[in-house]
């Protein structure tokens, strides 16, 4: 069953090219409510803890680097079928293979720099949501 709330981060790469503002409008147009936001540096350990299902992969220690390069912004967004609706909003993980108009399209570098996460189920999200937030910081 489809839940109404996701989880997104906007990652280093955009929040350091000033893309913050600019994502979180085209999530705002596209019918989300943020309820819950936070401006964070991860830590290593942080890093390392949200991305653990990714360990065991080449590609972690680079990931992990990524992801502490800069701010992040997470955020918990409510909409209905929010987790099918916001993948269609971001787009592909490759920014040269996503729709135009998507926010991947629109702000992203590469595969790896891809501007923002985005939960790929309705469990993924709760479970990310609350890596970033308590149930006191969500309305």
């Amino acid at each position: 069953m489809a839940t109404n709330r996701t989880f997104t981060m906007i990652k280093p790469d955009a929040v350091g090219n000033g893309h913050m503002g600019s994502i979180l409008n085209d999530i705002i147009s596209a019918g989300f409510k943020i309820k819950a936001m936070k401006y964070i540096q991860l830590s290593q350990a942080q890093a390392e803890g949200f991305y653990a299902i990714h360990r065991e992969r080449p590609f972690f220690k680079d990931l992990v680097s990524f992801m502490i390069s800069g701010p992040i912004v997470a955020a918990i967004l409510e909409k209905d079928n929010a987790v099918e609706d916001f993948r269609k909003l971001i787009g592909a993980t490759d920014p040269s293979k996503a729709e135009e108009g998507t926010i991947r399209r629109k702000y992203a570098k590469s595969i790896d720099a891809n501007a923002v996460h985005g939960s790929d189920s309705d469990e993924n999200a709760e479970i990310e949501g609350n890596y970033f937030f308590s149930q006191f910081e969500r309305f």
